[in-house]
């Protein structure tokens, strides 16, 4: 259902079928715009809004021949109205209706886009809760290093879909501008209320100067809140990538009954859809760097950005989509091995809870760095297969006349780095 959804929705947005179509949305409002303020006749506006359609086919058959996109939907679509057709794109430049088209694809395309990055939100929340308390080793420099909960692996993606949003839903607003400013927008032959009344009916804001074309810093911002936006995922589907690692096992995929993992090795289970959006992400961070190289055009208006755009912009929304309807997929698929986690956190007789040891230790000692260097040598004894850290710790002669078996025990008691938990979670969820 969503795989569909997102190419009847997403697809149709930059189809050349919906291009044209916005492409005369935006002629008609401007005629109509120009018609209420007397600039051109209103009885000619409504035969244009009866009469004006085209062919995609006739639109590439002209264009073939004059070599300008505008110009042949133009004269495609007059082949229909007729003589009034004269007061479409009365007093404007190309860039007029291009810009203003394009900013209400991106607005449709942003909706859609804000409606998966929601979903995919309350995916999120409910794996946070669901493993709130389920404890887990955590890592640095993908060392193990101390016991954290699963649930604050979700809550710590939560806060960062949450910044994703609040930054593309801020470039969605900027990139929802309008222009209707003439040859080098100085509209010296189209009024700025014109502009107003289109912006206005399009649902779009005017942009406050503007050459012959919107500037590009917002299609820059744009593309790189979906840059940013496709790097986060990037940064959860790694999480993911790596506990589905075979020798760590403690997160992996949703795997089907008839799903194969190799063509060759039928015990596979392989994370192709967390590899899927990293290569999304990759694909992302790049348009943002054209998107960036697009800003800087010359005076007024140059079209280096054209050919970049017809391709970034179209391709950055279709595929942060389709990213964030997989990551979706995985989140509702994943699969957490608590009795996995639980064997790493005691994996060489549980060497993590070392810096709850070197704690108790120190103030008894009174020096730190006696008490690290015995407790580090008996983790060192452990990872080197001496034996296990616990039971190295009850034996070691300097450590057990200054603390008993239960004073030892309780250093490794997995309560003790989980008792924040729920002051974390009151403060990402505001609960």
């Amino acid at each position: 259902m969503i795989e569909r959804y997102t190419l009847k929705e997403m697809g149709a947005i930059w189809s050349d079928q919906m291009k044209y179509q916005t492409w005369l949305d935006v002629e008609i409002a401007a005629a109509r715009a120009m018609a209420e303020a007397k600039m051109i006749p209103m009885k000619s506006v409504k035969v244009i809004e009866k009469k004006a359609k085209f062919e995609v086919a006739r639109i590439n058959e002209i264009e073939a021949e004059i070599n300008h996109d505008v110009i042949a939907f133009l004269t495609a679509v007059t082949e229909h109205v007729g003589e009034d057709a004269k007061y479409l794109h009365y007093g404007m430049t190309s860039s007029d209706m291009l810009d203003t088209a394009l900013s209400l694809q991106m607005k449709k395309a942003a909706a859609i886009i804000d409606k998966k990055i929601v979903l995919a939100l309350k995916e999120i929340k409910k794996l946070a809760e669901e493993y709130k308390m389920s404890p887990c080793i955590g890592r640095s420099h993908g060392v193990f290093a101390e016991p954290t909960t699963v649930g604050l692996k979700f809550a710590m993606w939560y806060t960062e879909l949450q910044r994703a949003h609040v930054r593309f839903t801020a470039a969605a607003k900027t990139i929802s501008t309008g222009m209707i400013s003439g040859a080098v927008g100085n509209f010296a032959n189209v009024d700025p209320k014109i502009e107003r009344s289109v912006c206005k009916q399009l649902g779009l804001k005017p942009a406050e100067v503007s050459t012959q074309v919107i500037q590009r810093d917002r299609h820059a911002e744009f593309i790189t809140s979906l840059a940013l936006l496709g790097s986060s995922l990037e940064k959860f589907a790694t999480e993911v990538r790596h506990l589905q690692r075979t020798e760590v096992g403690e997160m992996m995929e949703g795997f089907s009954k008839k799903q194969k993992g190799s063509s060759a090795m039928p015990h596979k289970k392989n994370p192709i859809t967390a590899e899927r959006i990293t290569g999304i992400a990759r694909l992302l961070r790049g348009y943002a760097v054209s998107a960036m190289e697009n800003i800087a055009l010359w005076h007024e208006r140059d079209i280096a950005h054209s050919s970049v755009e017809r391709i970034i912009i179209p391709d950055s929304c279709i595929i942060i989509d389709y990213g964030l309807q997989k990551f979706i997929e995985l989140l509702k698929g994943l699969v957490v091995n608590e009795k996995r986690m639980l064997e790493n956190i005691y994996f060489e007789g549980g060497v993590v809870f070392s810096q709850r040891l070197l704690l108790k230790l120190t103030p008894i000692l009174g020096d730190r760095d006696k008490a690290y260097r015995l407790v580090q040598k008996n983790a060192m004894a452990a990872h080197d297969g001496k034996g296990l850290f616990k039971k190295l710790v009850k034996q070691d002669n300097e450590i057990n006349q200054h603390l008993s078996d239960n004073e030892i025990d309780e250093c490794f008691d997995l309560s003790y780095y989980t008792k924040n938990v729920g002051k974390i979670f009151r403060r990402v969820f505001k609960k």
